[in-house]
């Protein structure tokens, strides 16, 4: 592989992915970052993965002949390139860095090259979990793992040093489309401003200055929205959590195929697998019970079957595994033990059920303007979104005074 351009060890390269002419575009990329495999015995190959909603995943393989497949897998390299009008969604500067961050503590693959529209990184070999995974406990318990070394492990801090814009960009249809209109980054900070920034509340705050608003049910839509996010925060926001005030080093999508379980020896199933998370774009600073209750919200697939969520004994059991692991990397506060901890953990999940439903609801509006991926983001959109309101009208008890039936996912959680 030719040399770094980087002290993070990472070559830049001045090409682009073309999902039109993606082999051929895909081999380029290939063969300026590793020319040696041009002229070398073997096939180059592509395998064209589908997890995910947003972005093209493609696997590149030299097949060298004589080679196993593992030696094979280890030569191998993802190449990710952006969806159409993400970077309204994803800040990718900021996605660079956090995989940088994370090679360095070793929780995630060699960052190998980073081009016009999109990464490349090595293969991290394992089976991608699916949502129905997600539901075993060998699995579960090796998450809440994983999930807690990167609570414990990584800093806040180095996470969230400010990028060099600090302006944003938004779809056409958004009153704030003219460049004299769009906020800057302290403008959109300035719903949190007692929290490091960026953080989950100011991407929030980011996709709902960006919504459309080409129609006055999309402006109704927009500042209803708006009225939402800054409730919340003023509810969860500071209440006090694990981390560095409040926040941790979150992933904030750990989806099904964003978890991958490790290989392992012949033989009879380990009691807790080994666990390692992919795909970085949406990790921000945030806190621990988002990243969790997102977590479990992912249970129920982009099908959202809530019929499979975590019950509160299998919430309480996963975050006594997790308060385990945490306590063993970095101290837990000074008036509490691991149940103390646990159990205050366990509140505040339970706090931020619903959550994720606005989180994934606002971003799923501007994927249904922006994206050219086949998945019909208005519906999940309204889905997620759903979510959010019937958290709040069980919280509010205005549900029950109209005599409605408790939603499923309500009923669910509520579940011993």
């Amino acid at each position: 592989m030719s040399k770094p351009d980087n002290e993070h060890g990472f070559r830049k390269l001045p090409l682009s992915h073309n999902s039109a002419d993606s082999q051929a575009s895909a081999l380029r990329l290939v063969l300026t970052l590793f020319p040696n495999w041009e002229k070398a015995d073997g096939q180059i190959e592509f395998i064209r993965f589908k997890e995910g909603i947003t972005n093209t995943l493609l696997k590149a393989v030299k097949r060298r002949p004589g080679s196993t497949d593992k030696e094979i897998d280890d030569e191998a390299v993802l190449i990710r390139a952006y969806g159409k009008g993400t970077d309204v969604l994803i800040d990718r500067e900021r996605e660079t860095q956090s995989h940088s961050l994370l090679c360095q503590r070793s929780l995630a693959p060699e960052l190998l090259a980073r081009f016009q529209n999109g990464l490349m990184y090595r293969f991290i070999r394992g089976q991608v979990c699916d949502s129905e995974d997600l539901t075993q406990e060998r699995i579960w318990r090796g998450v809440a793992r994983r999930l807690a070394e990167w609570h414990a492990l990584l800093p806040v801090v180095a996470a969230s040093e400010p990028t060099a814009s600090n302006a944003v960009d938004f779809p056409s249809g958004s009153l704030l489309e003219p460049p004299s209109s769009r906020p800057s980054a302290a403008v959109i900070n300035s719903i949190t401003p007692s929290k490091l920034a960026p953080n989950v509340w100011t991407v929030i705050q980011k996709w709902i200055f960006a919504l459309p608003t080409a129609s006055e049910l999309e402006k109704k839509r927009k500042n209803e929205l708006q009225i939402e996010l800054e409730r919340t925060v003023a509810e969860l926001g500071d209440l006090p959590s694990l981390g560095n005030n409040g926040l941790v080093f979150a992933h904030c999508d750990l989806l099904s195929g964003n978890v991958i379980v490790h290989p392992r020896e012949s033989g009879a199933p380990p009691s807790v697998e080994t666990i390692s998370f992919i795909d970085y774009e949406y990790a921000t600073p945030a806190p621990a019970a988002f990243d969790l209750a997102n977590h479990f919200a992912e249970w129920g697939g982009f099908e959202c079957n809530y019929g499979v969520l975590p019950t509160r004994s299998v919430r309480r059991a996963f975050i006594e595994e997790y308060i385990g692991c945490y306590a063993s990397h970095t101290p837990l506060p000074s008036d509490m033990d691991r149940q103390s901890c646990a159990d205050q953990l366990f509140k505040e999940v339970d706090a931020y059920r619903g959550v994720p439903g606005l989180y994934w609801g606002i971003w799923a509006l501007i994927q249904a303007t922006i994206s050219q991926i086949d998945f019909d983001y208005a519906s999940y959109a309204e889905i997620r979104l759903q979510e959010y309101w019937d958290w709040r009208a069980e919280g509010e008890g205005t549900r029950e005074q109209v005599g409605k039936e408790r939603p499923l996912r309500e009923r669910r959680w509520a579940e011993e």
